[in-house]
């Protein structure tokens, strides 16, 4: 049997649109052992009653994926995806799934795979690749698509970050988030988020969260996905006058993230308070940045 765990990630980091993301202490498990017929699928946790059990689950496909580019045939597989991600939150559910298929699914057949062609097989079932490569990788990531690959560097968290995440009680599709992102912006906008992200991968590497504030404003996308996520700009207020050094949409939304070293039950209450004011019922967790990416429990 291979088993899996591939941890929850938060992508974009504000400025960093499609380029930059971090793995959180939050895991998905992959089981994935050979069957004589057919095709079985057992699922716990986040997402139990929604995620299919046919050909069309996202694990599976990454898996096959895999298994067409190696040239690997079964007469069956059996499935168990043990969920703690939520599903469609912003904090990488797919990703997860899909990586976990794919590394399954290469540990199943030799480890034929590179991680580099790992990240890359990835990046092109999931599409964004700043959610894929923390995923695999762990720590914080930049990653760009070049050349046909993703390329990739990573960056140590800095010591004492933490995350308080509060995730809506309410799904949010990527697809959907991302129509309401304009195909151009302002000369002025690309500029402002140009100089944003290029701090705040300076402030990260320096370890100097004082700069997060400034270095996690956005221009390219927050602003309109705000419609679909009530309350989102008073709890990004709140989170900041409780002492968050950041606070950002997290990925695609519609979960919000507080990056801080402090004051973190009382940043999570306020976040939390805030969104209940406004009519939206949230789970509210305080994680730490996951310096390892996906890995291997058991192959036997």
């Amino acid at each position: 049997m291979i088993r899996v765990q591939v941890p929850a990630t938060t992508a974009n980091m504000g400025p960093g649109f499609d380029c930059l993301g971090m793995a959180l202490e939050l895991y998905n498990t992959v089981e994935m052992v050979t069957a004589s017929r057919g095709l079985s699928i057992e699922i716990s946790g986040e997402g139990a009653a929604d995620i299919p059990r046919d050909e069309s689950n996202l694990v599976y496909q990454a898996a096959r994926c895999v298994f067409n580019q190696v040239g690997y045939s079964m007469a069956g597989l059996r499935l168990r995806l043990l969920n703690q991600i939520p599903l469609a939150r912003g904090l990488g559910s797919s990703a997860a799934a899909i990586v976990g298929g794919i590394i399954a699914a290469n540990l199943l057949t030799g480890g034929k795979l590179s991680t580099k062609e790992i990240i890359t097989l990835a990046g092109s079932i999931e599409g964004h690749p700043d959610n894929v490569a923390p995923a695999v990788l762990g720590g914080i990531v930049v990653a760009v698509g070049a050349d046909g690959e993703i390329k990739c560097l990573k960056i140590k968290p800095p010591h004492g970050l933490k995350c308080v995440v509060a995730s809506p009680d309410f799904t949010l599709f990527t697809k959907t988030s991302r129509d309401a992102v304009p195909n151009q912006v302002s000369f002025q906008d690309a500029v402002f988020n140009i100089g944003r992200v290029a701090m705040l991968v300076a402030a990260l590497q320096q370890g100097d969260l004082s700069f997060l504030g400034v270095a996690m404003e956005d221009r390219l996308h927050q602003s309109f996905r705000s419609p679909m996520i009530p309350g989102l700009k008073k709890v990004l207020a709140a989170a900041k006058l409780a002492g968050a050094r950041g606070v950002t949409l997290s990925g695609a939304g519609p979960s919000l993230v507080a990056f801080a070293d402090s004051n973190l039950e009382l940043i999570a209450r306020v976040m939390g308070d805030t969104f209940r004011a406004n009519g939206v019922k949230s789970r509210v967790m305080i994680l730490k940045p996951s310096p390892v990416g996906a890995r291997a429990l058991e192959v036997k």
